[in-house]
């Protein structure tokens, strides 16, 4: 069995205008003081990481590793989610989602979906000149405005949906696999993956594609009611980095799961900061072991509730206290007794 390498932290929530989250040296210091060991950096934010540029200059990619050994710390994933929401948008979602692309583009839907999709050709790249293995990302959206069927879909409208998802992801996944880097889907609500089955539907359009990987976040799945241990049972040979964030479910008589559309403190389902929250990460993590996953624990914070820099600071203890170091050895070794082939058929009464 294998180790959980942690605790990795997330940057996305974190990097700021201000100091010490504007550059990736200051921020980088804060992480290492509060104890984490690695960070997981967002492709898309250039205070911290130029993506074209590691794409194309090992010296470049050199300089960040450096920077983060002075400090202890290594980089544990590159994110790509951003460019990754730029692959697949519903036009409901156009003017949103435009201001995540560069100016230039903004209005055209094919010229920015090129756009993200050449970003994360070339955060595979980077990844790979940094000595990673794996990336995250998110799979974009066609469907999320007919999730619930009424008026009923049209017949054919999923299977639409996804042949052209599937279309937009291989040559990514092809290219991820040119650079040896699994390509990790964080299934999530407003993303057409966003449970198991959804993940299937894809999986099968790309013909089982080895770099379709998972990332596990087991607060989207609370938000769902979504077993979210049985989902390690089921998919841990896809699973292929963890985000380590908390959430809870607490319905009334007024809301559920959707949430009648109020905000994230007053939602039934809320995101929290973790041991804050209902998840269990004892047994998380212990499956987690169990399937011998030995990539990074990494938090993620969202909470609606609690101060960002708390969080982040009780966050590195609460993953370095749930990580199990795999045992070397069988418990009941001690009785063990050697035996010849021929006493062990003498035991059994075979001739």
């Amino acid at each position: 069995m294998k180790t959980i390498k942690g605790p990795s932290i997330h940057l996305a929530q974190f990097s700021d205008a201000r100091k010490p989250f504007d550059t990736l040296a200051a921020i980088a210091g804060w992480a290492s003081e509060l104890g984490f060991e690695a960070l997981q950096i967002p492709a898309w934010d250039r205070r911290l990481f130029d993506v074209a540029e590691a794409a194309e200059s090992q010296t470049y990619c050199d300089e960040i590793a450096g920077i983060l050994a002075e400090r202890g710390l290594v980089v544990s994933e590159l994110t790509t989610h951003i460019f990754g929401q730029l692959v697949a948008v519903h036009p409901a979602y156009d003017a949103m989602c435009d201001a995540f692309a560069p100016e230039r583009i903004r209005g055209n839907a094919a010229a920015r979906s090129e756009w993200a999709q050449q970003r994360i050709k070339l955060a595979a790249k980077a990844s790979r000149r940094l000595g990673l293995t794996a990336m995250g990302t998110f799979s974009g959206s066609f469907l999320w405005p007919y999730f619930f069927p009424f008026p009923q879909r049209p017949e054919g409208l999923v299977e639409a949906a996804f042949d052209e998802l599937a279309r937009r992801w291989r040559p990514i996944l092809d290219a991820c696999d040119e650079n040896g880097i699994d390509l990790c889907y964080e299934l999530h609500p407003s993303e057409d993956l966003h449970d198991g089955v959804s993940f299937e539907i894809l999986l099968a359009r790309v013909d089982g594609h080895r770099r379709c990987q998972i990332l596990y976040d087991p607060s989207h799945f609370v938000l769902q009611q979504l077993k979210y241990l049985d989902f390690i049972d089921i998919y841990h040979d896809r699973i292929g980095m963890f985000h380590v964030k908390d959430a809870e479910f607490n319905p009334t008589g007024r809301q559920g799961v959707y949430g009648g559309y109020r905000p994230w403190i007053e939602r039934a389902g809320r995101f929290r900061s973790l041991g804050d929250g209902q998840i269990d990460f004892r047994s998380i993590f212990s499956k987690l072991a169990q399937y011998d996953f030995d990539g990074w624990a990494t938090l993620e914070w969202e909470c609606c509730l609690k101060d960002s820099e708390d969080g982040a600071r009780e966050g590195a203890a609460f993953i370095r206290d749930h990580t199990i170091r795999v045992t070397e050895k069988i418990f009941d070794d001690f009785a063990g007794t050697p035996l010849s082939a021929a006493r062990t058929k003498a035991i059994l009464g075979i001739s």
